[in-house]
Formats: C-alpha cells, structure tokens, sequence
C-alpha cells in the first residue's frame, strides 16, 4: 500500500535545523532514504521550496484570492513529503516516528486511493 509521509516544519524548527539540529536531521534524513531505497519502499522524496509558493483560495463566485505562501493561517507549513509502498499503516507510521521534525510540527501519514 502506498502512504504519503506529509512533513510539516514551523519556524522553530528551520531556525534550529539550520544550527544545532543539522547534522542529526541529515544523518536522519539519509539513513531513512538509505533504508527505504534498500528495501524497496520508497517510491519518491522531495523537500518542498519555499519560492515562488502561493496559496489560493476561490469563493463560490470564482473569484481568487492569491497569497505569497507557503503559509496557510497556521503556524505549521510542510516542509516536503515522502511517498512509499509499504506492507501497513503500522509501518508507514513507524517511519513517520522517526522524522526529526516530528518532534516539532505534526507529520501526517495517509494512505494513497481509497
């Protein structure tokens, strides 16, 4: 089954990646990806670029409203995401567990389809 490991980042946590979290967020990241390619379970990663991002919202009439994003009105905004293909929920959760970020913003875990 395919998952989607949504990660989300606050400010707190970029701040710190940046400085005292760098390393251990790349060792993290690189392990995880290490693992994931050996197994066969990652299907795909990306960080998400903060340029150029907008957010648009549309009301019943059509019209749109166009704001620089990524930043929805929450104080979280995700950061990237990995998708994998995984034998469960519980797996794709355990996986989940082990994103530094997680200590910080939510990652969500959700199944791809139905």
């Amino acid at each position: 089954m395919k998952y989607l490991l949504t990660i989300y980042n606050t400010d707190e946590f970029v701040t710190r990646m940046e400085t005292d979290l760098k390393d251990e967020f790349e060792a993290a990241h690189q392990d995880l990806q290490r693992e994931l390619t050996a197994s066969g379970e990652l299907v795909d990663t990306a960080e998400l670029s903060v340029t150029d991002a907008r957010v648009v919202r549309t009301d019943s009439g059509g019209s749109r409203d166009v704001t620089d994003g990524p930043f929805t009105e929450s104080k979280e905004f995700v950061g990237g995401y990995y998708l994998v293909d995984v034998a469960s929920i519980e797996r794709a959760v355990d996986l989940a567990s082990r994103f530094v970020e997680a200590r910080f913003a939510p990652v969500e875990v959700r199944r791809l389809g139905a």
